[in-house]
Protein backbone atom coordinates (compact mmCIF):
# COMPACT_ATOMS: atom_id res chain seq x y z
CA UNK A 1 0.00 0.00 0.00
CA UNK A 2 2.79 2.42 0.89
CA UNK A 3 4.39 1.99 -2.54
CA UNK A 4 1.02 2.42 -4.21
CA UNK A 5 1.18 6.04 -3.02
CA UNK A 6 4.44 6.46 -4.91
CA UNK A 7 2.88 4.97 -8.05
CA UNK A 8 -0.17 7.24 -7.68
CA UNK A 9 2.11 10.25 -7.24
CA UNK A 10 3.93 9.59 -10.52
CA UNK A 11 0.64 8.88 -12.28
CA UNK A 12 -0.72 12.23 -11.12
CA UNK A 13 2.44 14.05 -12.19
CA UNK A 14 2.42 12.35 -15.61
CA UNK A 15 -1.27 13.16 -16.16
CA UNK A 16 -0.76 16.80 -15.24
CA UNK A 17 2.23 17.00 -17.54
CA UNK A 18 0.06 15.79 -20.45
CA UNK A 19 -2.44 18.63 -20.07
CA UNK A 20 0.17 21.24 -19.12
CA UNK A 21 0.96 22.44 -22.69
CA UNK A 22 -2.63 23.56 -23.26
CA UNK A 23 -2.75 25.24 -19.84
CA UNK A 24 0.53 27.03 -20.46
CA UNK A 25 -0.60 28.09 -23.95
CA UNK A 26 -3.66 29.73 -22.37
CA UNK A 27 -1.56 31.48 -19.70
CA UNK A 28 0.93 32.71 -22.30
CA UNK A 29 -1.96 34.25 -24.22
CA UNK A 30 -2.67 36.69 -21.42
CA UNK A 31 -1.38 40.27 -21.48
CA UNK A 32 2.39 40.61 -20.94
CA UNK A 33 2.58 41.23 -17.20
CA UNK A 34 -0.37 38.97 -16.42
CA UNK A 35 1.23 36.13 -18.38
CA UNK A 36 4.53 36.43 -16.47
CA UNK A 37 2.74 36.47 -13.12
CA UNK A 38 0.48 33.53 -14.01
CA UNK A 39 3.36 31.38 -15.31
CA UNK A 40 5.53 32.13 -12.25
CA UNK A 41 2.72 31.31 -9.81
CA UNK A 42 1.90 28.13 -11.77
CA UNK A 43 5.49 26.87 -11.35
CA UNK A 44 5.64 27.94 -7.71
CA UNK A 45 2.39 26.15 -6.98
CA UNK A 46 3.68 22.94 -8.57
CA UNK A 47 6.86 23.09 -6.49
CA UNK A 48 4.93 23.48 -3.24
CA UNK A 49 2.16 20.99 -4.01
CA UNK A 50 4.31 18.17 -5.36
CA UNK A 51 7.06 18.84 -2.82
CA UNK A 52 4.51 18.11 -0.09
CA UNK A 53 3.05 15.11 -1.95
CA UNK A 54 6.54 13.61 -2.39
CA UNK A 55 7.26 13.98 1.32
CA UNK A 56 3.99 12.24 2.20
CA UNK A 57 4.43 9.48 -0.37
CA UNK A 58 7.98 8.70 0.80
CA UNK A 59 6.89 7.95 4.38
CA UNK A 60 7.46 4.29 5.20
CA UNK A 61 9.40 3.58 1.98
CA UNK A 62 13.12 3.24 1.31
CA UNK A 63 12.99 6.19 -1.09
CA UNK A 64 13.94 9.57 0.44
CA UNK A 65 11.55 12.40 -0.33
CA UNK A 66 14.39 14.25 -2.08
CA UNK A 67 14.74 11.47 -4.66
CA UNK A 68 11.00 11.52 -5.35
CA UNK A 69 11.04 15.30 -5.69
CA UNK A 70 13.82 15.17 -8.25
CA UNK A 71 12.13 12.41 -10.27
CA UNK A 72 8.71 14.05 -10.12
CA UNK A 73 10.26 17.32 -11.28
CA UNK A 74 11.59 15.50 -14.35
CA UNK A 75 8.17 13.91 -15.00
CA UNK A 76 6.74 17.47 -14.84
CA UNK A 77 9.26 18.65 -17.45
CA UNK A 78 6.67 20.21 -19.78
CA UNK A 79 4.64 21.67 -16.92
CA UNK A 80 7.74 23.45 -15.55
CA UNK A 81 9.07 24.45 -18.98
CA UNK A 82 8.58 28.24 -18.42
CA UNK A 83 11.58 28.12 -16.08
CA UNK A 84 13.82 26.72 -18.82
CA UNK A 85 13.37 30.05 -20.63
CA UNK A 86 14.05 32.05 -17.45
CA UNK A 87 17.57 30.86 -16.70
CA UNK A 88 18.49 33.92 -14.66
CA UNK A 89 15.43 33.47 -12.44
CA UNK A 90 16.18 29.78 -11.92
CA UNK A 91 19.80 30.51 -10.97
CA UNK A 92 18.82 33.30 -8.56
CA UNK A 93 16.18 31.16 -6.82
CA UNK A 94 18.52 28.17 -6.45
CA UNK A 95 21.44 30.31 -5.30
CA UNK A 96 19.43 32.19 -2.67
CA UNK A 97 18.00 29.00 -1.20
CA UNK A 98 21.39 27.27 -1.26
CA UNK A 99 22.94 30.19 0.65
CA UNK A 100 20.31 29.81 3.37
CA UNK A 101 20.87 26.04 3.51
CA UNK A 102 24.66 26.46 3.82
CA UNK A 103 24.23 28.98 6.62
CA UNK A 104 22.04 26.41 8.37
CA UNK A 105 24.77 23.82 7.81
CA UNK A 106 27.15 26.07 9.72
CA UNK A 107 24.60 26.33 12.53
CA UNK A 108 24.40 22.54 12.72
CA UNK A 109 28.04 22.05 13.79
CA UNK A 110 29.11 23.15 17.24
CA UNK A 111 32.23 25.32 17.08
CA UNK A 112 34.06 23.39 19.81
CA UNK A 113 33.41 20.08 18.06
CA UNK A 114 34.42 21.55 14.71
CA UNK A 115 37.77 22.71 16.13
CA UNK A 116 38.39 19.24 17.60
CA UNK A 117 37.95 17.58 14.20
CA UNK A 118 39.31 20.47 12.12
CA UNK A 119 42.29 18.55 10.69
CA UNK A 120 40.46 15.44 9.38
CA UNK A 121 37.57 17.65 8.24
CA UNK A 122 39.92 19.89 6.27
CA UNK A 123 41.69 16.88 4.77
CA UNK A 124 38.43 15.27 3.66
CA UNK A 125 36.68 18.45 2.50
CA UNK A 126 39.61 20.05 0.64
CA UNK A 127 42.19 17.41 -0.26
CA UNK A 128 39.43 14.81 -0.53
CA UNK A 129 37.52 17.02 -2.94
CA UNK A 130 40.63 17.47 -5.11
CA UNK A 131 41.27 13.72 -5.19
CA UNK A 132 37.63 13.02 -6.02
CA UNK A 133 37.73 15.67 -8.74
CA UNK A 134 40.83 14.32 -10.49
CA UNK A 135 39.83 10.65 -10.10
CA UNK A 136 36.35 11.32 -11.49
CA UNK A 137 37.80 13.37 -14.36
CA UNK A 138 40.03 10.45 -15.35
CA UNK A 139 37.17 7.96 -15.06
CA UNK A 140 34.79 10.15 -17.06
CA UNK A 141 37.37 10.58 -19.81
CA UNK A 142 37.82 6.78 -19.76
CA UNK A 143 34.06 6.48 -20.33
CA UNK A 144 34.45 8.59 -23.47
CA UNK A 145 33.27 11.99 -22.22
CA UNK A 146 34.85 15.11 -23.73
CA UNK A 147 37.29 17.09 -21.57
CA UNK A 148 35.23 20.20 -20.68
CA UNK A 149 32.11 18.16 -19.84
CA UNK A 150 34.14 15.67 -17.78
CA UNK A 151 35.86 18.50 -15.85
CA UNK A 152 32.59 20.29 -15.09
CA UNK A 153 30.74 17.12 -14.08
CA UNK A 154 33.65 16.03 -11.84
CA UNK A 155 33.61 19.46 -10.18
CA UNK A 156 29.84 19.40 -9.67
CA UNK A 157 29.49 15.91 -8.18
CA UNK A 158 32.54 16.44 -5.97
CA UNK A 159 30.34 18.30 -3.49
CA UNK A 160 28.73 16.14 -0.84
CA UNK A 161 25.46 16.97 0.86
CA UNK A 162 23.90 16.19 4.25
CA UNK A 163 20.30 16.41 2.98
CA UNK A 164 19.50 12.80 3.83
CA UNK A 165 22.58 12.20 6.00
CA UNK A 166 21.63 14.33 9.01
CA UNK A 167 18.14 12.78 9.47
CA UNK A 168 19.68 9.30 9.11
CA UNK A 169 22.45 9.92 11.66
CA UNK A 170 19.99 11.38 14.17
CA UNK A 171 18.19 8.01 14.24
CA UNK A 172 21.35 6.08 15.16
CA UNK A 173 23.02 5.77 18.58
CA UNK A 174 26.77 5.58 18.10
CA UNK A 175 29.14 4.36 20.79
CA UNK A 176 30.75 7.34 22.59
CA UNK A 177 34.22 6.78 21.10
CA UNK A 178 32.74 6.62 17.59
CA UNK A 179 30.55 9.70 17.99
CA UNK A 180 33.07 11.89 16.19
CA UNK A 181 32.35 10.10 12.92
CA UNK A 182 28.88 11.70 12.86
CA UNK A 183 30.34 15.16 13.47
CA UNK A 184 33.00 14.54 10.83
CA UNK A 185 30.38 13.49 8.27
CA UNK A 186 28.30 16.65 8.78
CA UNK A 187 31.31 18.98 9.01
CA UNK A 188 32.81 17.59 5.81
CA UNK A 189 29.51 18.04 3.99
CA UNK A 190 29.13 21.68 4.99
CA UNK A 191 32.73 22.73 4.23
CA UNK A 192 32.95 20.56 1.11
CA UNK A 193 29.97 22.36 -0.46
CA UNK A 194 31.82 25.67 -0.29
CA UNK A 195 35.00 24.08 -1.71
CA UNK A 196 32.98 22.52 -4.54
CA UNK A 197 31.39 25.86 -5.40
CA UNK A 198 34.82 27.54 -5.57
CA UNK A 199 36.33 24.89 -7.84
CA UNK A 200 33.26 24.64 -10.07
CA UNK A 201 33.42 28.41 -10.64
CA UNK A 202 37.12 28.07 -11.50
CA UNK A 203 36.49 25.26 -13.99
CA UNK A 204 33.64 27.26 -15.58
CA UNK A 205 36.06 30.14 -16.11
CA UNK A 206 38.60 27.83 -17.74
CA UNK A 207 35.98 26.31 -20.06
CA UNK A 208 34.69 29.77 -21.02
CA UNK A 209 38.25 30.84 -21.89
CA UNK A 210 38.74 27.77 -24.08
CA UNK A 211 41.55 26.28 -21.98
CA UNK A 212 42.71 22.83 -23.09
CA UNK A 213 41.19 20.25 -20.72
CA UNK A 214 41.74 17.14 -22.79
CA UNK A 215 43.83 15.20 -20.27
CA UNK A 216 44.88 15.09 -16.62
CA UNK A 217 48.14 16.96 -17.24
CA UNK A 218 46.52 19.88 -19.06
CA UNK A 219 43.73 20.07 -16.46
CA UNK A 220 46.24 20.17 -13.59
CA UNK A 221 48.36 22.82 -15.30
CA UNK A 222 45.30 24.98 -15.96
CA UNK A 223 43.87 24.52 -12.47
CA UNK A 224 47.12 25.35 -10.69
CA UNK A 225 48.29 28.08 -13.06
CA UNK A 226 49.14 31.49 -11.62
CA UNK A 227 45.96 33.33 -12.76
CA UNK A 228 43.69 30.52 -11.62
CA UNK A 229 45.39 30.26 -8.22
CA UNK A 230 44.88 34.00 -7.80
CA UNK A 231 41.21 33.53 -8.69
CA UNK A 232 40.86 30.68 -6.16
CA UNK A 233 42.66 32.73 -3.53
CA UNK A 234 40.33 35.70 -4.07
CA UNK A 235 37.26 33.50 -3.76
CA UNK A 236 38.59 31.93 -0.57
CA UNK A 237 39.86 35.15 1.06
CA UNK A 238 36.95 37.45 0.27
CA UNK A 239 34.41 34.70 0.88
CA UNK A 240 35.87 34.18 4.36
CA UNK A 241 36.00 37.93 5.08
CA UNK A 242 32.38 38.36 3.98
CA UNK A 243 31.44 35.45 6.23
CA UNK A 244 33.14 37.17 9.18
CA UNK A 245 31.23 40.37 8.44
CA UNK A 246 28.02 38.36 8.28
CA UNK A 247 28.87 36.86 11.66
CA UNK A 248 29.44 40.35 13.10
CA UNK A 249 25.93 41.27 11.97
CA UNK A 250 24.56 38.13 13.63
CA UNK A 251 26.61 38.80 16.77
CA UNK A 252 25.20 42.33 17.03
CA UNK A 253 21.67 41.03 16.60
CA UNK A 254 22.33 38.33 19.21
CA UNK A 255 23.47 40.97 21.72
CA UNK A 256 20.36 42.99 20.97
CA UNK A 257 18.13 39.95 21.47
CA UNK A 258 19.93 39.12 24.71
CA UNK A 259 19.24 42.62 26.05
CA UNK A 260 15.61 42.42 24.99
CA UNK A 261 15.26 39.01 26.64
CA UNK A 262 16.74 40.40 29.82
CA UNK A 263 13.89 42.88 29.93
CA UNK A 264 11.38 40.05 29.70
CA UNK A 265 10.37 40.72 26.08
CA UNK A 266 9.32 37.77 23.92
CA UNK A 267 10.57 36.85 20.46
CA UNK A 268 9.02 38.93 17.72
CA UNK A 269 7.73 37.21 14.55
CA UNK A 270 9.51 39.75 12.36
CA UNK A 271 12.91 38.75 13.81
CA UNK A 272 12.87 35.89 11.32
CA UNK A 273 13.58 38.44 8.58
CA UNK A 274 17.05 39.14 10.01
CA UNK A 275 17.98 35.47 10.29
CA UNK A 276 16.87 35.02 6.67
CA UNK A 277 18.47 38.18 5.31
CA UNK A 278 21.98 37.81 6.75
CA UNK A 279 23.09 34.79 4.64
CA UNK A 280 21.68 36.48 1.52
CA UNK A 281 23.41 39.80 2.21
CA UNK A 282 26.60 37.95 3.17
CA UNK A 283 26.48 36.04 -0.13
CA UNK A 284 25.97 39.27 -2.11
CA UNK A 285 28.82 40.98 -0.25
CA UNK A 286 31.20 38.14 -1.11
CA UNK A 287 30.15 38.24 -4.75
CA UNK A 288 30.72 42.01 -4.91
CA UNK A 289 34.41 41.46 -4.10
CA UNK A 290 34.77 38.31 -6.27
CA UNK A 291 34.64 36.06 -3.20
CA UNK A 292 32.66 32.84 -2.92
CA UNK A 293 29.19 33.45 -1.54
CA UNK A 294 28.57 29.85 -0.50
CA UNK A 295 31.72 29.87 1.63
CA UNK A 296 30.66 33.20 3.14
CA UNK A 297 27.24 31.87 4.15
CA UNK A 298 28.78 28.77 5.73
CA UNK A 299 31.42 30.74 7.67
CA UNK A 300 28.78 33.15 8.97
CA UNK A 301 26.65 30.26 10.23
CA UNK A 302 29.60 28.40 11.75
CA UNK A 303 30.87 31.42 13.67
CA UNK A 304 27.43 32.48 14.86
CA UNK A 305 26.56 28.89 15.84
CA UNK A 306 23.01 29.82 16.85
CA UNK A 307 21.92 26.18 17.23
CA UNK A 308 24.45 25.72 20.03
CA UNK A 309 24.48 29.25 21.45
CA UNK A 310 21.86 31.63 22.71
CA UNK A 311 18.42 30.16 23.29
CA UNK A 312 16.88 33.32 21.84
CA UNK A 313 17.33 31.92 18.34
CA UNK A 314 16.24 28.34 18.81
CA UNK A 315 12.62 29.08 17.90
CA UNK A 316 13.66 31.09 14.84
CA UNK A 317 16.05 28.38 13.68
CA UNK A 318 13.37 25.71 14.06
CA UNK A 319 11.12 27.86 11.88
CA UNK A 320 13.96 28.21 9.39
CA UNK A 321 14.52 24.43 9.32
CA UNK A 322 10.83 23.82 8.64
CA UNK A 323 10.86 26.25 5.71
CA UNK A 324 14.05 24.73 4.30
CA UNK A 325 12.61 21.21 4.41
CA UNK A 326 9.18 22.18 3.08
CA UNK A 327 10.05 24.89 0.54
CA UNK A 328 13.75 25.34 -0.25
CA UNK A 329 14.93 21.75 -0.76
CA UNK A 330 11.87 20.58 -2.76
CA UNK A 331 12.20 23.62 -5.01
CA UNK A 332 15.89 22.98 -5.68
CA UNK A 333 15.47 19.26 -6.36
CA UNK A 334 12.44 19.80 -8.62
CA UNK A 335 14.35 22.56 -10.45
CA UNK A 336 16.10 19.75 -12.35
CA UNK A 337 12.78 19.11 -14.13
CA UNK A 338 12.76 22.11 -16.50
CA UNK A 339 16.23 21.15 -17.79
CA UNK A 340 15.87 17.36 -18.05
CA UNK A 341 13.10 15.55 -19.89
CA UNK A 342 12.18 11.97 -19.01
CA UNK A 343 13.57 10.86 -22.38
CA UNK A 344 16.95 12.46 -21.56
CA UNK A 345 17.03 10.65 -18.23
CA UNK A 346 16.20 7.28 -19.79
CA UNK A 347 18.74 7.78 -22.58
CA UNK A 348 21.51 8.18 -20.00
CA UNK A 349 20.36 5.48 -17.58
CA UNK A 350 23.32 3.12 -18.07
CA UNK A 351 25.92 5.86 -18.28
CA UNK A 352 24.40 7.46 -15.19
CA UNK A 353 24.57 4.17 -13.31
CA UNK A 354 28.20 3.66 -14.36
CA UNK A 355 29.21 7.18 -13.29
CA UNK A 356 27.41 6.75 -9.94
CA UNK A 357 29.03 3.37 -9.20
CA UNK A 358 32.50 4.65 -10.08
CA UNK A 359 31.86 7.64 -7.86
CA UNK A 360 30.70 5.55 -4.86
CA UNK A 361 32.99 2.53 -5.22
CA UNK A 362 36.21 4.05 -6.56
CA UNK A 363 36.52 7.82 -6.10
CA UNK A 364 35.07 8.07 -2.58
CA UNK A 365 37.03 5.18 -0.99
CA UNK A 366 40.29 6.42 -2.54
CA UNK A 367 39.67 9.93 -1.20
CA UNK A 368 38.87 8.69 2.32
CA UNK A 369 41.80 6.29 2.71
CA UNK A 370 44.41 8.60 1.19
CA UNK A 371 43.27 11.80 2.95
CA UNK A 372 42.84 10.21 6.38
CA UNK A 373 46.05 8.16 6.21
CA UNK A 374 47.97 10.62 8.47
CA UNK A 375 45.16 10.90 11.04
CA UNK A 376 43.91 9.12 14.14
CA UNK A 377 40.71 7.98 12.46
CA UNK A 378 40.23 4.22 12.94
CA UNK A 379 39.78 1.80 10.05
CA UNK A 380 36.14 1.23 11.07
CA UNK A 381 35.40 4.94 10.89
CA UNK A 382 37.14 5.16 7.52
CA UNK A 383 35.03 2.30 6.15
CA UNK A 384 31.92 4.05 7.44
CA UNK A 385 32.93 7.35 5.81
CA UNK A 386 33.46 5.53 2.50
CA UNK A 387 29.71 4.87 2.39
CA UNK A 388 28.64 8.36 3.50
CA UNK A 389 28.82 10.40 0.32
CA UNK A 390 25.45 11.62 -0.91
CA UNK A 391 25.18 14.33 -3.53
CA UNK A 392 22.19 16.62 -3.28
CA UNK A 393 21.21 20.27 -3.03
CA UNK A 394 24.50 22.02 -3.80
CA UNK A 395 25.43 19.81 -6.81
CA UNK A 396 21.96 20.49 -8.25
CA UNK A 397 22.42 24.23 -7.72
CA UNK A 398 25.89 24.13 -9.29
CA UNK A 399 24.53 22.12 -12.24
CA UNK A 400 21.77 24.70 -12.83
CA UNK A 401 24.35 27.51 -12.73
CA UNK A 402 26.67 25.68 -15.14
CA UNK A 403 23.89 24.78 -17.58
CA UNK A 404 22.82 28.42 -17.61
CA UNK A 405 26.35 29.32 -18.79
CA UNK A 406 26.83 26.36 -21.16
CA UNK A 407 23.39 25.32 -22.49
CA UNK A 408 24.99 23.16 -25.19
CA UNK A 409 26.36 20.72 -22.61
CA UNK A 410 23.23 18.58 -22.59
CA UNK A 411 24.82 15.66 -20.69
CA UNK A 412 25.61 17.61 -17.52
CA UNK A 413 22.18 17.88 -15.95
CA UNK A 414 20.88 14.32 -16.57
CA UNK A 415 24.15 12.75 -15.34
CA UNK A 416 24.15 14.99 -12.26
CA UNK A 417 20.56 13.90 -11.69
CA UNK A 418 21.54 10.22 -11.86
CA UNK A 419 24.39 10.64 -9.37
CA UNK A 420 21.99 12.43 -7.00
CA UNK A 421 19.31 9.76 -7.47
CA UNK A 422 21.60 6.79 -6.84
CA UNK A 423 23.60 8.26 -3.97
CA UNK A 424 20.54 9.70 -2.20
CA UNK A 425 18.63 6.44 -2.55
CA UNK A 426 21.30 3.81 -1.86
CA UNK A 427 23.65 5.36 0.70
CA UNK A 428 21.14 6.54 3.35
CA UNK A 429 19.37 3.18 3.05
CA UNK A 430 22.53 1.18 3.84
CA UNK A 431 23.97 3.59 6.45
CA UNK A 432 22.22 1.99 9.50
CA UNK A 433 23.11 -1.53 8.32
CA UNK A 434 26.71 -0.56 7.56
CA UNK A 435 27.17 1.19 10.93
CA UNK A 436 25.82 -1.89 12.71
CA UNK A 437 28.03 -4.21 10.65
CA UNK A 438 31.08 -2.18 11.66
CA UNK A 439 30.02 -2.35 15.35
CA UNK A 440 29.83 1.44 15.66
CA UNK A 441 26.40 1.47 17.32
CA UNK A 442 25.41 0.88 20.91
Amino acid sequence: MKYFKVFALFALAWSLNQVAPSVLAHLQGLDGVEASIALSLWCMGLFLLFGWLCSKASEGTVMPNFTLQLLVGIVLHDALSPLSFQLALSVVVCTAMAAIILKSGGDEIERKVFLQILYPTFMLAVLGYLLTFFVMFGLLRWLGMDGPTAALLAAIVGSTDPAALIPTLKQLRFKPHFQRVTHLSVAESALNDAVGAIFTAAVCLMVARGVNLSNMESLGMALFSGPNLINLGEQLLFGTLAGVLGWLGMFSFERYKSDQGGRGEQDKPYDFAIVLAIPLVTFALAQAFHGNGFLAAFVAGLLANFNHGSHYFHGLLHSMEVKIESVAKPTIFMMVGPFVALDNLLDTVWLGLGVSLLFMLVARPLAVWICLLPSGISWREKLFLCAVRETGVIPVVLAVMVVAQFPNMTMLMPLTAWVVIWTLTLLPAITPWWAKKLHLLE
